[in-house]
């Protein structure tokens, strides 16, 4: 039994290079995450604290003063008379009105494409995969028209009605109902006399709470981003959400645009100022909904 007893160290030796190389390459990817990634998010973060020359001459990553950074907020602030907070009040009706209304129509279509059997449902379902797989530029010509044949370009509604259409949110509620969600239970509500409204609204929806928080979250992020359909459909200044605020300040940055940006307060230091309050929103709305965002991914992992 003794000339065994090396066979384990070998096999050490012969797993030592493996791990070389796999700690080589988790080494590579984080290098990689940090150039790509992580520097220019720090940048963005200092970007607001020096003035317009010192990004240009100082060390990229160094940090100036919070006096700038007030000074930046000022010149921000007064942009077209306050147009940011102008800005960021459309972003939130169009974010939350569009909300509203995918909740009031996600969460019934995907219960009603999980649990009822309907002519037609198959037919249903694979329209909401192909509209979820395709980009979202592919249907703005096609939306643009329809809502100028009902004269609804430039108002509210031209916005939020196309963000209410969230193929996305229904499958979710659809993988979630039809993997999760109990049948004995519901067999059991049906024999005590409930009626199919009765089963969604005080069995189903109480249980479906963490993928609604889920698809409440990623509709209301997305509606925060969205820039090309609000860029197309709204001709005003004072109409514009956050996003296409973004571009017409980039516009005014006379880094960016020597003619229409010359005699304006508009650096680069006021315009990376605004994109952090740009995201500030989705990112607090991030932190305190870590919980309900891992329930929601959770949700549905199993099935009954």
């Amino acid at each position: 039994m003794t000339p065994l007893a090396p066979a384990p160290r070998a096999a050490a030796r012969r797993a030592t290079p493996s791990r070389a190389v796999s700690a080589l390459v988790v080494g590579v990817l984080l290098a990689v995450l940090l150039v790509f990634f992580v520097l220019p998010v720090v940048w963005l973060l200092l970007a607001p604290t020096k003035t317009a020359d010192q990004i240009v001459h100082d060390n990229p990553l160094s940090f100036g003063s919070l006096h700038q950074v007030g000074r930046a907020w000022r010149h921000l602030y007064d942009f077209q008379d306050h147009a940011l907070l102008v800005w960021l009040r459309n972003s939130a009706v169009y974010s939350l009105g569009s909300l509203v209304l995918t909740l009031l129509t996600s969460v019934p279509a995907g219960y009603a494409l999980a649990l009822t059997r309907f002519r037609g449902r198959k037919t249903l379902l694979v329209i909401t995969l192909v509209t979820m797989i395709m980009p979202s530029a592919t249907l703005v010509l096609p939306i643009f028209l329809e809502l100028n044949r009902f004269h609804l370009i430039g108002t509210v509604w031209s916005v939020i009605l196309p963000f209410s259409f969230y193929p996305f949110g229904v499958y979710l509620v659809y993988i979630y109902f039809a993997t999760s969600l109990p049948r004995d239970l519901l067999a059991a509500a049906r024999m005590d006399g409930c009626s199919q409204w009765q089963l969604f609204t005080r069995i189903a929806l109480p249980l479906a709470k963490p993928v609604i928080g889920l698809v409440a979250f990623f509709s209301f992020v997305g509606n925060w981003n969205n820039f090309f359909l609000p860029y197309l459909v709204l001709p005003n200044s004072d109409q514009f959400p956050i996003q296409v605020g973004l571009n017409q300040l980039l516009t005014s940055t006379p880094s960016f645009n020597p003619v229409a940006g010359a005699g304006l307060n508009i650096t680069i230091p006021e315009l990376a100022l605004a994109i952090i309050v740009a995201i500030l929103p989705v990112l607090v709305l991030f932190l305190f909904s870590q919980r309900t965002l891992v329930s929601g991914m959770l949700a549905g992992a199993t099935k009954e």
